[in-house]
């Protein structure tokens, strides 16, 4: 009985040491677990189990266990070079298609650039290609009216084929527009048609007597309206022969030149207006030449 009680004791003596034994392999399992999921998430699975085994059933084999998280290191570092690639590749793909759009903006803008050049170009030929056609226009209408001229054998100041003429038909000038002088404008308002008294004075287009009479300084004077809104004036006239309201072709005589008025000698002063009234002439010269009278 005494030797049954020894060995009884002697076996509740040896279990707390298979208990032991037991509990150091869990802790090192436990341990090693927990290295491994500190390396890699999914190494945990290799310490999983050994949770579930019995203190008193654990051999003391159970120790090798440890080796577990050793083979879940290597697994863990062989994922960062594969994530730091994959951010590398990223990159790249980032970059490429940052580059691509700047070449696609740089693209699209050198075409607008260039349409636009290429836009200015087609304006300025064909303004050039229109001032050529203004040009060579002009220069067959001049030629035109020599022609004319020539056929009807006309002089300088004597009626064209357009129906204009010079206020008389032989044509000297001594003032000219715009000289400067004592004049109340401060300058020549016509231009001066040197004609010995008694000259015949012709209207130089078609149009309708509006002033015929007394004008001042003027002497007796003549203002015919033309139908393209213009006005001439005839001025210093000797004697009249038209009176207001009379229709006139050009041409026609209206009246005899003189000295009258605020003069030095006979002469016609002739003025080109866009109104009846003083102070609005223009070129008088330009306007007959704008009506095919070269003077």
């Amino acid at each position: 009985m005494a030797n049954s009680t020894r060995g009884s004791r002697r076996r509740v003596r040896r279990s707390p040491a298979r208990g032991t034994s037991g509990f150091l392999g869990l802790a090192a399992v436990a341990v090693a677990g927990v290295g491994a999921a500190a390396s890699s998430s999914a190494a945990p699975s290799s310490a999983a189990p050994s949770s579930a085994v019995p203190s008193s059933a654990a051999p003391s084999s159970a120790a090798p266990s440890s080796a577990a998280p050793s083979s879940a290191a290597p697994v863990s570092g062989a994922h960062a070079p594969t994530a730091f690639a994959s951010i590398a590749r990223g990159g790249e793909r980032l970059h490429t298609g940052i580059a691509a759009q700047a070449d696609a903006q740089k693209k699209s803008a050198d075409e607008a650039r260039k349409a636009a050049e290429a836009e200015k170009s087609a304006r300025e030929r064909k303004a050039r290609e229109e001032k050529r056609r203004e040009a060579a226009e002009a220069a067959h209408e001049r030629a035109s009216r020599g022609e004319a001229r020539t056929r009807l054998g006309a002089a300088p100041g004597s009626a064209t084929a357009f129906g204009w003429t010079a206020p008389v038909s032989h044509v000297a000038l001594s003032a000219r527009y715009g000289r400067p002088g004592p004049w109340s404008s401060g300058h020549h308002t016509g231009t001066d048609f040197v004609a010995p008294v008694g000259t015949p004075v012709h209207s130089v287009g078609p149009g309708t007597v509006v002033t015929a009479g007394w004008g001042g300084s003027y002497g007796n004077n003549v203002v015919i309206r033309h139908p393209d809104g213009m006005y001439t004036q005839y001025g210093h006239l000797s004697s009249l022969s038209v009176s207001v309201g009379r229709t006139v072709t050009a041409g026609q005589r209206i009246g005899l030149s003189g000295a009258t008025g605020n003069v030095t000698g006979p002469h016609v002063h002739f003025e080109a207006r866009t109104t009846p009234e003083y102070g609005s002439d223009t070129d008088p010269l330009a306007y007959l030449r704008s009506h095919g009278v070269g003077i």
